[in-house]
């Protein structure tokens, strides 16, 4: 032979090495046989990773997409909004130094068609240079001062599509507002700064400021919103700043509401971060869920490898090393799920581009978000390993012969130390993860106290379960009997199937009580508490005479109208209010304007819980203040309250505190002041109608018709119609709940279908012997009917009172509204996991009943 392969010097030389260690090199060895058994477990991590990577990505896509697009949003780098007010000319000086403004002004009015049909519009109107950031889109289309331009003494119009669905009007026809009319001549495709005006209570009518003029809209103390939007396209973030910080300078009194094109909707950006945290959440929850499958797959595993770790023991290898072995193969697969989960995460924000991107109200901008895909990563692992490391740290202390024998006589010795250490570790970093990375941390806590309540919950209701199955009399009958011994014999899959099957049923109740209780608090209660209509903008001057139209239209109504104008609350006890760190749940207070007023007397709907109401005669300017969110505020009687009132500080002292009994609709604020504290000041006033008998559509019509006609001005609200639009935001916010739930609950689905088959190697041993002793299909069939109805009913009854709970807790704590029982949903969702217990458990054990006992005898 040539060469020196053949030579004794090369047969003696060492066999090359291997760079990786042992235990990697064996864990890939076994590998190599494929991932069979190890179905379930994949998904289950696969899929709890990928609910939140999407959810992280696409909340990080709208995050950065609003930060991109800032400037289109706010309609340009920085925006001064007044409420109730046009900035005086000092003012319009101060911004106008610094680059070109822009004004838009905005209001509710009543658009009435030649018919006398009225809908509530909200108006916006704008100045020539509009939209100074981003596209307006017109159908047809066409500059937009030649839509808006007056022609034969009429101006032009730009009209939301459902404004005209709703009045039956088309592009030609006109409206009146306040008397004045005006030429729609085009429909409203998108608007730019959309996101900027909030939830919309009516369809946009857009309209030029010299309309808005001739309209007489704006006068005192009438309610509206004035933009003031500075042009500095080309400056950076820290010349808007210097900017910013002159203009304060030279108004310092402006008491206006300032944002930058860097945080142009702050607000909406927190509640991106709310939903996201509860969204997360519900993602981690089908990832602990899915732990459960996780711990199934790897203990059947252990049983699979039991001649494995056998021949490693007998051979001298130390329990350790067999467990490091098969925890490093199980971290493989884990690793593999986890890839699969963040690929189908991050591609989540590039679908929903691709597909939805013409129809979302949002800037998204798709990208791979490495740190939120870090963090789903981390939170795939990390389950992996606290819910592996204990099954597989129970083969460490058992001997061969005891492998050997565990099928029929399992070892009672429990799992080491170390390895229940490992897994305290890997829960308190979990727990840390969902802490840290939380907008609110107090929710994030109670969730991880619920699950853990949950969890611990559920494994005493399992083990009770078998505990009693084990001490009841057996039946005369055979399933029965055979039934009640599946439940606590050996291997049973009572902890299994209750653990998975509980956590869905009890998520499935609990957003089932969540939403009926939600759309009740919205519209259930209306015709019994609420008023049907309310009218904004009566001018102060003809607050009378308005009442008496009212009298006149409704006779056995009841009216309510007092004073109302807008305020900013600027300082508390002295200090800036944008110094001031208040809780989650009460910083709305002090983000943007509230509505107050004044009285001599307590409103309705209120009751004092400390210090005292004023007198008629009272000349000190005092405040009344709803007494929880004075709480939160850290004020007490006594404390000073600065709010900013048409360009004026006002401070008042805080006289009482009361409890407001908000659900009731009706008139209410925060703030109620003494009368003598806005004496003189111009305002409008607020009214409310309440019809006996509660709603009535055609009634209500008919008074917003003659409204329309003798008060043009004044605008009215169905309080039906304000109510639909919040519930139809809320229903599209459940929808995505109960979406992201349902990843939660396939989780547990996989769960189930994970611990039937974890016991398929166990029920066919049963099932093999028992025929062997006569047994036939119908009786094994009705024994495993009776043992998973028994489950799915114990499940049931634990899922409708943990759910139940669950509901309660955060409808009347968290969302502070009434709660009722409604147990329609609950029971069908109880009722679904009865049938799917009994589903799944024949399902999975029917293909065993028809097996021909001899080939496996052969094995056993």
């Amino acid at each position: 032979m040539h060469g020196t392969l053949g030579t004794p010097e090369a047969r003696r030389q060492p066999p090359r090495r291997s760079p990786l260690p042992l235990t990697l090199r064996l864990a890939l060895r076994e590998l190599r046989g494929g991932l069979s058994g190890f179905v379930v477990f994949l998904f289950c991590i696969a899929l709890g990773v990928a609910a939140i990577a999407g959810v992280a990505s696409v909340s990080r896509s709208l995050t950065d997409g609003l930060g991109r697009e800032g400037r289109r949003i706010l309609g340009g780098d920085l925006s001064y909004s007044l409420i109730n007010r046009q900035a005086t000319e000092a003012e319009r000086a101060a911004l106008a130094a610094e680059g070109p403004v822009s004004v838009v002004a905005s209001l509710r009015a009543m658009a009435v068609a030649g018919d006398g049909a009225a809908a509530l519009v909200e108006l916006k109107a704008v100045d020539g240079t509009y939209p100074a950031a981003g596209p307006l889109v017109t159908d047809p289309a066409a500059p937009l001062p030649d839509l808006l331009a007056r022609r034969d003494a009429t101006f032009g119009a730009v009209a939301d599509p459902a404004l005209l669905a709703r009045l039956g009007l088309k592009a030609g026809d006109r409206v009146s507002l306040a008397g004045t009319p005006v030429e729609i001549r085009a429909t409203l495709v998108s608007e730019p700064d959309r996101i900027a005006n909030g939830i919309g209570f009516g369809p946009r009518l857009l309209v030029s400021q010299e309309a808005l003029d001739a309209t007489g809209l704006v006068r005192p103390g009438s309610l509206n919103r004035w933009s003031y939007r500075l042009q500095k396209p080309g400056a950076t973030d820290a010349e808007l700043a210097e900017s910013a910080a002159r203009i304060a300078k030279a108004v310092p009194e402006a008491g206006w509401e300032m944002r930058a094109r860097s945080d142009a909707d702050p607000r909406f950006a927190k509640s991106i971060e709310r939903f996201t945290q509860f969204l997360t959440l519900v993602g981690l929850t089908a990832l602990i869920v899915g732990g459960v499958g996780v711990a199934n797959a790897v203990h059947a595993f252990v049983e699979r490898k039991r001649g494995s770790i056998a021949t490693y023991k007998s051979v001298g290898a130390p329990g350790s090393a067999v467990v490091n072995l098969y925890l490093t193969q199980v971290m493989l697969i884990a690793g593999i799920g986890t890839g699969i989960g963040l690929a189908v995460g991050a591609a989540i924000p590039f679908a929903i581009d691709a597909l939805f991107a013409a129809q979302l109200p949002l800037p998204l901008e798709p990208r791979l978000a490495a740190g939120e895909l870090a963090l789903a990563a981390a939170y795939g692992l990390l389950t992996a390993l606290a819910f592996a490391v204990t099954p597989l740290g129970r083969a460490h202390d058992i001997p061969v012969s005891g492998l050997f024998r565990d099928r029929v006589e399992p070892a009672g010795r429990g799992v080491r130390w170390r390895y229940r250490i490992v897994l305290v570790l890997a829960l308190a970093a979990l727990a840390g993860l969902a802490v840290a990375t939380a907008f609110d941390r107090r929710v994030a806590l109670i969730f991880i106290a619920a699950a853990g309540l949950a969890f611990g919950a559920l494994r005493l209701v399992g083990l009770g379960l078998m505990a009693l199955a084990k001490r009841l009399p057996h039946p005369k009958r055979a399933a029965p009997r055979m039934a009640l011994a599946n439940l606590h014999r050996p291997g049973a899959l009572t902890p299994s199937v209750v653990l998975s099957l509980g956590l869905g049923v009890t998520l499935l109740v609990a957003l089932s009580l969540i939403d009926a209780n939600v759309r009740r608090a919205l519209t259930g209660t209306l015709p019994a508490s609420a008023p049907n209509l309310f009218f904004l903008d009566i001018p102060a001057s003809e607050a009378e005479g308005f009442h008496a139209f009212l009298g006149g239209q409704a006779p056995t109504g009841r009216i309510e109208r007092v004073p109302m104008m807008r305020g900013r609350i600027v300082a508390l006890n002295g200090t800036p209010a944008e110094r001031i760190r208040p809780p989650e749940d009460a910083a709305w207070v002090l983000d943007g304007d509230r509505g107050i007023t004044y009285a001599a007397d307590m409103p309705e709907g209120s009751t004092l819980v400390e210090g005292r109401w004023w007198g008629a005669d009272e000349r000190e300017s005092l405040v009344s203040f709803d007494a929880e969110l004075a709480a939160k505020l850290e004020l007490k009687i006594g404390d000073a309250v600065t709010v900013n009132v048409l360009g004026r500080p006002i401070t008042a002292r805080i006289a009482n505190l009361r409890k407001v009994e908000w659900r009731s609709l009706g008139i209410n604020f925060v703030m109620v002041f003494s009368p003598a504290t806005f004496r003189g000041a111009p305002h409008s006033d607020l009214a409310t109608l309440t019809l006996p008998g509660g709603t009535d559509p055609a009634a209500e019509a008919a008074i917003l018709r003659a409204t329309a006609k003798t008060y043009p001005s004044v605008t009215g609200v169905r309080v039906r119609e304000a109510l639909e639009a919040v519930s139809d935001l809320v229903g599209r916010l459940v929808t995505a709940i109960r979406g992201a739930s349902a990843v939660a609950v396939l989780a547990s689905l996989l769960v189930l279908a994970g611990a039937v088959a974890a016991g398929h190697r166990a029920r066919l041993y049963d099932a093999v012997v028992l025929k062997v002793l006569g047994a036939d299909r119908r009786r094994l069939l009705s024994a495993y009917a009776l043992e998973y109805l028994a489950l799915g009913l114990v499940t049931a009854a634990f899922g409708l009172l943990a759910g139940g709970l669950a509901g309660w807790v955060i409808v009347t704590r968290v969302m502070r509204l009434p709660f009722t029982l409604d147990l329609s949903g609950a029971l069908l969702a109880a009722g679904l996991a009865v049938l799917l217990a009994v589903a799944a458990g024949l399902a999975g054990t029917w293909r065993i009943l028809g097996q021909k006992p001899a080939p496996y005898l052969r094995q056993f």
